[in-house]
């Protein structure tokens, strides 16, 4: 059977749920999948725990603004972000660009706009298909030439230690469980059990040492994540 290639997902973060709903016909219409939210709190949450390729992000919304809820993305991920905001003033444009969006676009827009940026900047981000390679702060975890690199220094761990760090720093703040860790790391024929993944962990922890940015945490009862600070 052929496999099929995964939609892009697009999280839409706006509290006008006229717009996110245009937005997201559209989305769907052009090929992606999309997913909505009303404010930067519940934003912050999906970014942390689920997978997306790209988000557009309304500036102006209650509670956490769209430029507090960038902010804070970017401490753990560098997922593309089109900002969105009925001000176009230069100054705005300016502060959504170096706290790190992609692209600012001012409402009202032409939805197709929208849609053309968000497959300009998604082409912009595309890593080349011979790189696994994930940064988070001052870590750097190289699965084309299996490196390890902490501060710029290189840390010998063995390809399975690798591998492990390179799935939880992938997708920080996400809970993996010790058989989901097992499973993919091991593969799904391992007769062993889910202490394995336990020693490892022990062993990059030891490795990697205290970090001010992130760290290896245990959730007791279900597995591991990398929570960022």
């Amino acid at each position: 059977m052929e496999k099929k290639d995964r939609k892009n997902k697009i999280l839409i973060v706006d509290d006008d749920e006229n717009i996110c709903q245009l937005l997201e016909l559209y989305l769907r219409r052009d090929g992606f999948d999309a997913d909505i939210c009303y404010d930067g709190s519940t934003a912050l949450s999906k970014l942390s725990s689920d997978t997306y390729d790209a988000a557009v992000l309304d500036v102006m919304m209650p509670g956490l603004d769209g430029f507090e809820v960038l902010s804070e993305l970017r401490k753990f991920s560098d997922l593309p972000v089109i900002m969105l905001s009925a001000r176009g003033e230069p100054t705005d444009r300016i502060s959504g660009l170096d706290r790190g969006a992609d692209d600012y676009i001012t409402k009202p827009f032409e939805p197709q706009e929208l849609i053309a940026r968000i497959r300009a900047v998604l082409r912009r981000f595309k890593p080349s298909e011979d790189t696994k390679s994930v940064t988070l702060f001052n870590l750097n975890v190289n699965l084309s030439d299996f490196s390890v690199t902490l501060n710029g220094e290189k840390i010998d761990m063995p390809p399975k230690e690798i591998e492990l760090l390179y799935m939880l720093a992938k997708t920080p703040m996400h809970v993996f469980t010790r058989d989901e860790l097992l499973k993919s790391i091991w593969g799904q024929g391992y007769t062993g059990d889910s202490r394995t993944v336990d020693v490892h962990i022990k062993r990059v922890r030891e490795k990697l040492g205290d970090n001010p940015h992130w760290q290896l945490t245990t959730v007791w009862g279900v597995g591991y994540k990398i929570e960022v600070f």
